[in-house]
Formats: structure tokens, sequence, C-alpha cells
């Protein structure tokens, strides 16, 4: 595991299982820079043994906030990281029987950090543009399934994520973000 460092993710003094943000070795000089931003080897050392099948790509603009997004049936392991400008990322834990469900856990991802975050299965994503612009990148463990697409409301107060909103930033959301319901909806709907 030496071209990786990999941080536990913990909230309220417990750690959340599986979660992790994991600082690639990045080698510089005075022509730039390399690194491996994934290695399985590496990786499976760490305890993420996924098998990645989709990456996908997205730019934004300043004050866009995506999420929280999960799949119901396809759910999906994510290794995210952002490779210009800077976002807070966020997840909530919506796995049954977990210790940490409904606890929420949020990370500043930027082109400057170079960290990344795994998100395993069932959880719900989302991140805040905290840049003029930003494009996000992440590895899928099952396809997307356009059909099976979930979410939570992103200031639902029984979640309560801390979304470091400054003051006077104007917020952009897609239509299906601002119409999800909340952790109570979702829990009486999967009886948990």
């Amino acid at each position: 595991m030496g071209k990786i460092t990999v941080e536990e993710c913990i909230v309220d003094g417990m750690v959340i299982e599986g979660l992790k943000v994991i600082t690639p070795q990045v080698c510089g000089d005075n022509r730039g820079y390399f690194m491996e931003t994934y290695q399985y080897n590496d990786f499976k050392e760490a305890g993420i043994d996924v098998v990645f099948v989709q990456d996908n790509q997205s730019a934004s603009k300043k004050g866009v906030l995506r999420g929280l997004h999960f799949q119901k049936n396809y759910p999906q392991d994510k290794l995210v990281r952002v490779i210009k400008g800077e976002v807070f990322d966020a997840v909530v834990d919506l796995r049954k029987g977990s210790k940490t469900y409904g606890k929420w856990y949020g990370v500043r991802l930027s082109e400057e950090n170079k960290k990344q975050f795994f998100v395993p299965k069932n959880f719900a994503h989302g991140f805040l543009v905290l840049s003029d612009y930003a494009e996000f990148c992440y590895k899928c463990s099952d396809f997307y399934h356009p059909d099976d697409e979930g979410g939570l409301l992103w200031n639902d107060p029984d979640i309560g994520v801390k979304w470091p909103i400054p003051e006077g930033m104007e917020l952009t959301f897609s239509d299906k973000d601002t119409k999800w319901g909340g952790i109570q909806n979702y829990t009486m709907e999967h009886n948990i």
C-alpha cells in the first residue's frame, strides 16, 4: 500500500465501515507530476476489493449541488475524485443494520489535494461545487440503470448535512434534486 494513504471516516466517534478517503502518492518535478489514481492491488490491500465497470465524468459551475443520489436495486461502489476545481462531497449511510445508518460524512476534494473518496454500495451521494468550475470523475462497480435512481433531499433536517455554502452563493439544482423525500420516508419505504 506504498502508493496510497487510506483514512477511515469517523462520525460521532464511530468508524463508518467501508467509507474511506484515499490520498495517492504524487511524484513531481519541474516537468509536472505523475500519480496512480487506481491500482487494484493497492486498493485490495486497503480493503477495497472492487471491480469497476464504468467511469463517469461531469462538469459543473460554482453553486451546483448534485444529490443526494443512489441506485435502489443495482447499488454501486464508487471511487470519486476531482480533476479540476474543488467540491464538497457528502454521503449518507443507507445500509440496513449499519451502526451509522442515517449518518452523513463529507470531505473536500480538489485538483490540489488529489484526494479520492471511496463510497461503498448503499450510500446516498452528492456534491457541491465550491470553485468557479469543477470536473468530477468517478468509477462505478455496476452500470447505471436510469429507472433505478433514488435520492434524498439535499437539506433534509433529519440528516443535517452541513454543506459549506459561502454567504451569497446561489445554488443550482436539477428539478429532481428539489423533489426527493427525506430519510424518514426512505426508512418507512424500506422497513428500516
